[in-house]
């Protein structure tokens, strides 16, 4: 026997929708930060008993050409595309966000509001396919890797990622680009390295991330 259901749809005020969609946005971030402040805790702790070893910019050069180090550079695309490291590997921990789903407005909203739009970045999202992407371009668990990004946030994430998944040789370039000097690295492309992530959206978005974390733990 067929059963038929019937659903009424109820008729919403629009100020209903707007507050109901707000604390979804809400609760949606802040579960994603907590998943960033695990991996930036777990990373932290990995750094702090050396399982995952600091390595400044200006001591970089030393450790891929002398100790064997392949810089892995986890920044997006168009960071890249500014400035790279010549030789590096990469595999973005962040890519573009064509979604226009709650989160994806949120951020919308959050980059005109408070980041402006002066900056004409890409909106992010995390990239789903960073670990096997990694995999691809070094099979070898055992390779020495030294993690790289734009401020060093995101490279924290990223090499807390690849210690799970089993990468034990692992280095993380401290304080990230931002704070190599001219020299520390060999560069192409059109702007100076350290300069390559001024306004960069993906780290902005874990900052907003780790902010509405710590309003969610005050609340």
């Amino acid at each position: 026997m067929a059963i038929q259901i019937h659903i009424n749809l109820l008729p919403i005020s629009s100020s209903r929708n707007r507050t109901t969609l707000r604390i979804e946005k809400q609760k949606n971030l802040r579960a994603a930060g907590v998943q960033v402040n695990a991996a930036l805790g777990g990373a932290k702790r990995l750094i702090e008993s050396g399982a995952v070893r600091a390595i400044q910019p200006k001591d970089a050069a030393m450790a891929i050409n002398s100790e064997g180090f392949k810089l892995l550079d986890v920044r997006p695309e168009w960071e890249t595309a500014k400035a790279r490291v010549i030789g590096s590997l990469h595999a973005p921990l962040f890519i573009k966000d064509a979604d226009g789903g709650p989160i994806t407005l949120l951020k919308r909203w959050v980059h005109f509001g408070y980041i402006g739009l002066w900056t004409g970045q890409q909106f992010t999202t995390v990239n789903p396919l960073f670990l096997p992407q990694v995999e691809t371009a070094v099979p070898d668990r055992d390779a020495l890797l030294l993690v790289a990004c734009g401020d060093g946030l995101r490279s924290m994430m990223a090499a807390s990622k690849l210690h799970e998944a089993g990468y034990k040789n692992l280095g993380w370039l401290a304080g990230g680009f931002s704070r190599a000097r001219d020299g520390d690295f060999h560069v192409e492309g059109t702007e100076k390295l350290q300069y390559a992530t001024i306004g960069g959206a993906s780290y902005y978005f874990l900052k907003l991330l780790l902010l509405l974390q710590g309003e969610g733990n005050a609340n």
